[in-house]
C-alpha cells in the first residue's frame, strides 16, 4: 500500500463569526479576510509540514489547485510542487493537479509539469482534475456544459506534448498551435496520471478507458465514500478491468494520539473549524447548470460539493461537538492500534491501494501537525505497508537511479555580511 500526505493549505485565521457574516468561503469570500503578512508564515508553515512529511517516510506528498478562497491556498500547486522536488529525496511529488480546461493554452501544463519531473529526476504524480465549478465556472468564467470537452481536449495535447517527439500542429476545438515543441520533456516518458473526482460515471469510464488511476479526494470520509467507491469499482467490472486496489486512490482525514480520548480532544478545533468555516460554501456555486452530466445524474450520485453547500443548515452555527464529526466518518480519530485497525478496514473495504492521509486539517497548527505525522509514520504506516503486496502498482512514478540524481542541496544558516 502507498501512503501518502496531503495538504489543502487552508487560511488558518478566518474569524469566528465568519459562518455568520460572510455566506461562502469560496469565489466571492471577501479580501479583507487575507492578511499577506500572516500568510508568509502559513505558507512556510505548511511547506515545513510537508517536507518533514517526507522525511519520516510517507510515499509521497500531495498538492492541488483552487481559487478564490479560503480552503485552499494553492491557485499554483506546481510553485509547491517545484519547492518540495528540490528539498526532498525518494518520495513521490503528487499534483493533484492542474485544472487542464483553464490553461491557455493546456501546454504550459506540459511544460511545468515537465520542469518539475525534471527537477525531482522523474518522482512527479501528474493529477489531471476537471476541477470543482466554483474554481473552473466561477472563479475562471469557464462555460459549464464545454467543461468537460475542454479538459479532454487539453488532456489530449498534453500527452501528446510529452509524448512526440517531432515538432507538430494542434488543431483543436478550444486550442489551435502551429508548433508545439516543449521544452524541457519529462524524465518519464509520459509521468503517471492520476485524476481526482467527485463521483461522476463519465470520469471511472475515462480512467478505465486510457488506464489512469482513479481518486476520490472525499471531504466526508469512508461511510461516504464507501457507496462512490463500490459504484467505481462495479463499473470496472462492467468494462473487464481486474481489481488491482492501486487503480484507486482516497483521501481520509485522520488524527492520531496515545488514546482516544486525547485524540477527541487534541483534534476538535480544528476539524470544527474546517467543518464549520473552510466547507462554507454558497449553495449557488455548488452546481451550475450543465456542470453535471445526464449519465451521472440519472445514477443519483450527488457531488460532495453540492452536499457542502446542503449542508449549511447542519452546521449553522459553528460546531461544538467533535463526536458527531467521528461519529460520521468525516475523520478517523484514536490510539495508534486504533486507527490502523480503521484504516485497514477502510483500504479492504473500498479496495483502494493509495491512501491520501489529510493529518493537517483547518487551522491546526505546524507542532500539532508534526505530531499527527510523526505518531502517524512510526505507528500506524508500518502496519498499513504489507496490505495489496500480492498487486503490481504499475501507476507510480519510476524515478532515475539515486546514484545518477543531483545531490540534495544543503541549507545553512545565513551568514551575516562582515563590516
Amino acid at each position: 500500500m502507498k501512503l501518502m500526505w496531503f495538504h489543502l493549505m487552508p487560511y488558518t485565521e478566518l474569524p469566528d463569526d465568519f459562518k455568520q457574516k460572510h455566506p461562502s468561503v469560496w469565489v466571492d469570500i471577501h479580501s479583507s479576510l487575507f492578511d499577506p503578512k500572516r500568510a508568509h508564515h502559513m505558507y512556510n508553515d505548511f511547506m515545513d509540514e510537508m517536507e518533514f512529511a517526507a522525511e519520516v517516510g510517507f510515499d509521497a506528498v500531495c498538492c492541488n489547485e483552487h481559487h478564490s478562497n479560503g480552503y485552499g491556498l494553492m491557485p499554483s500547486p506546481n510553485l509547491i510542487a517545484s519547492a518540495l522536488a528540490r528539498r526532498t529525496t525518494d518520495t513521490a511529488i503528487c499534483v493533484m493537479g492542474n485544472s487542464l480546461a483553464l490553461y491557455n493554452p493546456p501546454t504550459r501544463v506540459a511544460e511545468e509539469f515537465a520542469m518539475i519531473d525534471c527537477i525531482s529526476g522523474g518522482r512527479l504524480i501528474a493529477g489531471f482534475p476537471v476541477g470543482s465549478p466554483m474554481d473552473t465556472c466561477y472563479a475562471y468564467g469557464q462555460n459549464p456544459s464545454m467543461l468537460r470537452e475542454r479538459y479532454l481536449e487539453a488532456h489530449d495535447l498534453v500527452m501528446r506534448a510529452w509524448t512526440e517527439k517531432e515538432t507538430f500542429a494542434f488543431n483543436g476545438r478550444f486550442n489551435q498551435q502551429r508548433y508545439v515543441n516543449i521544452w524541457p520533456r519529462p524524465i518519464q516518458n509520459h509521468p503517471p496520471v492520476w485524476v481526482p473526482g467527485g463521483g461522476s460515471v463519465e470520469t471511472w469510464r475515462w480512467c478505465a478507458e486510457m488506464d489512469y488511476v482513479y481518486c476520490y479526494l472525499s471531504y466526508y470520509g469512508y461511510k461516504t465514500g464507501l457507496g462512490v467507491m463500490k459504484g467505481f469499482w462495479e463499473e470496472m467490472d462492467k468494462l473487464g478491468k481486474d481489481r488491482n486496489p492501486f487503480r484507486a486512490g482516497f483521501l481520509q482525514f485522520v488524527g492520531v494520539a496515545e488514546s482516544r480520548s486525547e485524540a477527541l480532544e487534541r483534534y476538535a478545533e480544528a476539524a470544527e473549524y474546517f467543518y464549520g468555516r473552510c466547507l462554507h460554501i454558497d449553495p449557488k456555486f455548488a452546481q451550475p447548470p450543465g456542470y453535471v452530466t445526464e449519465a451521472t445524474q440519472r445514477v443519483g450520485l450527488q457531488s460532495q460539493v453540492v452536499k457542502a453547500a446542503s449542508y449549511q443548515e447542519k452546521f449553522k452555527k459553528r460546531p461544538t461537538s467533535m463526536q458527531e464529526i467521528v461519529d460520521d466518518g468525516y475523520v478517523i480519530i484514536g490510539s495508534p492500534k486504533d486507527v490502523e485497525e480503521q484504516l485497514r478496514e477502510v483500504a479492504v473495504n473500498m479496495n483502494v491501494g493509495n491512501l491520501m492521509m489529510l493529518l493537517q486539517y483547518g487551522n491546526m497548527s505546524k507542532e500539532l501537525t508534526k505530531y499527527n505525522t510523526k505518531l502517524f509514520a512510526e505507528q500506524v504506516m508500518p502496519k498499513l505497508k504489507p496490505l495489496f503486496s500480492e498487486w503490481e502498482h504499475k501507476w507510480w512514478p519510476k524515478p532515475m537511479q539515486r546514484s545518477a540524481r543531483a545531490e540534495l542541496p544543503s541549507f545553512s544558516p545565513r551568514v551575516e555580511a562582515a563590516e
